[in-house]
């Protein structure tokens, strides 16, 4: 299996890559700089290092860069800096989901390419009709207007959700929604929901990053856990949160 990771190496991407060479698929992983990727995935015989910013590939780059690929996962996200969140590129999220998926529909493919977006658990999958609190959309309207990332994080997924559908003959999509993420050094137990069963605002749970790279890397290569979530937006925790 080849797949396309891009955001490669952010905090979560690098953990993708290394988990996803560790089972033996084929990688390409588009970066900045191929120097902020570690040694030992930089170095690796399955890996393929593309360098370059999605928003700034020609259309045709971004083609050849899908072509022959099983899946695209990104993993793109905003620096928590000032610059990061209120700096261009402000649709960074969108707009690179936007930009890859209009590259696989023009590429010729023979069956449809699975599309993982990782996301956050604050967005709302609007086909599940999850019930938000007074309080946390009160809070959340006033995160829309503050802190573009928000919009941005929102607009990408409603991008898969509602323009790509569930019958795009060239793409499938799933949307990981982890919460409030921690750096844990191995994988550990972590459940996953259909929504969340917590607010995001006022009792947030705990998801490591590793936990949401082994998520995804198994909603890529393992075609049961696919074939549950495709088309949906899975919320993943930790094991230890518990139920507000």
């Amino acid at each position: 299996m080849k797949v396309i990771v891009v955001g490669a190496s952010g905090a979560t991407g690098k953990l993708l890559v290394e988990n996803l060479l560790h089972e033996g698929q084929e990688v390409v992983a588009v970066v900045r700089s191929a120097d902020k990727l570690p040694e030992k995935i930089r170095t690796h015989k399955l890996l393929t290092v593309v360098v370059g910013s999605i928003l700034e590939f020609s259309d045709e780059e971004l083609k050849k860069i899908v072509a022959n690929g099983d899946a695209v996962a990104s993993c793109l996200g905003h620096n928590l800096t000032f610059k990061g969140m209120y700096g261009y590129p402000r649709k960074l999220v969108t707009d690179a989901t936007k930009k890859l998926c209009l590259a696989v529909e023009h590429a010729s493919v023979n069956k449809p390419i699975k599309f993982v977006l990782m996301n956050t658990a604050g967005n709302k999958n609007k086909d599940c009709k999850e019930p938000i609190s007074f309080g946390q959309r009160v809070v959340i309207g006033l995160l829309r207007l503050l802190v573009p990332p928000v919009t941005d994080n929102e607009k990408a997924a409603e991008f898969l959700r509602v323009k790509i559908g569930q019958h795009n003959a060239a793409i499938q999509w799933a949307v990981v929604r982890p919460d409030n993420l921690l750096n844990d050094q191995a994988v550990s137990a972590y459940k996953v929901y259909a929504s969340p069963i917590r607010s995001a605002i006022f009792n947030a749970g705990q998801t490591s990053r590793i936990n949401v790279a082994h998520f995804m890397a198994d909603l890529i290569t393992k075609n049961n856990i696919w074939q549950k979530w495709c088309g949906k937006m899975p919320v993943i925790y930790n094991e230890e949160t518990q139920r507000s």
